[in-house]
């Protein structure tokens, strides 16, 4: 009578078969249970310490006769559904913590055509990891307040790592007061900037391109992700893009003043 609704609260089969049928007699020994409900004498044991466990039913010792197994009030059935539903938020909230890195480990082993794709921060980092491995300087258009606000901690490390490994770069950022100021005292050792104007080319990501391979990341308050593409003809279409913008973009010192309205 109440099975699938004692199923959908998260007890098994066998539990809710010996539930119900303590329901109906309001308490029985472990032999009675056994020959009503057809379940094994040792399986039976068994779920009634399940169901004990689960503060469902309590065992009753009479001295000089055999124990008998007693159902609990069935609000308690009501605590377990409760707490069952919350474990599962719970479990479903663990996973989504860390389901970015399982989809990034994933997509590293999975072979896809050339491309991967991440997410969350430990994604970004794997993005930008792999440009560690360049052979070859560099290029970079990025937005780097969008760097400082979501990955800045990522982005320290990884120009630390860079440096010690004398990885050379040439970025294009987009002039505006906060990259002015980011660059003011920017160490050049390994990384050679220059500006482009934020009205003419509004952008809000990151690219990168070495080695046959580009790499896109997205940094914003509501997406953190990334994507590696490794082929020959869109790195060199990227490089094209690239050159063009390093030619008509200004050094630091070629910077005219700042404008009221930037």
């Amino acid at each position: 009578m109440y099975e699938q609704h004692l199923l959908q609260a998260g007890l098994s089969p066998e539990q809710a078969k010996i539930y119900e049928a303590l329901l109906k007699t309001g308490h029985m020994t472990a032999g009675k249970i056994s020959s009503q409900t057809g379940l094994k004498r040792g399986l039976t044991y068994k779920i009634l310490a399940e169901l004990a466990t689960l503060n469902l039913l309590e065992k009753e010792e009479i001295p000089g006769k055999v124990a008998r197994f007693t159902l609990k009030h069935p609000n308690k059935i009501k605590e377990l559904a409760q707490k069952r539903e919350q474990q599962a938020k719970d479990a479903q909230t663990a996973l989504e913590s860390v389901l970015p890195s399982i989809i990034s480990d994933f997509n590293l082993v999975s072979g896809m055509q050339g491309v991967l794709y991440f997410e969350g921060k430990e994604g970004v980092m794997k993005v930008l990891e792999d440009s560690l491995t360049a052979k070859e300087t560099i290029m970079t258009i990025g937005d780097v307040e969008a760097i400082a606000l979501y990955a800045d901690d990522i982005n320290r490390e990884y120009v630390k790592k860079r440096k010690a490994r004398g990885i050379q770069k040439q970025g294009i950022v987009l002039d505006s007061k906060f990259s002015r100021e980011f660059f003011k005292n920017y160490d050049r050792a390994v990384t050679e900037t220059r500006f482009i104007s934020h009205k003419l080319y509004p952008f809000k990501s990151i690219i990168q391109i070495y080695n046959n391979k580009i790499s896109y990341m997205t940094l914003t308050a509501e997406r953190l992700s990334g994507v590696i593409i490794e082929d020959a003809n869109i790195y060199q279409m990227h490089r094209f893009i690239f050159e063009f913008l390093w030619k008509y973009g200004k050094t630091y010192s070629e910077l005219p003043p700042l404008s009221e309205n930037m």
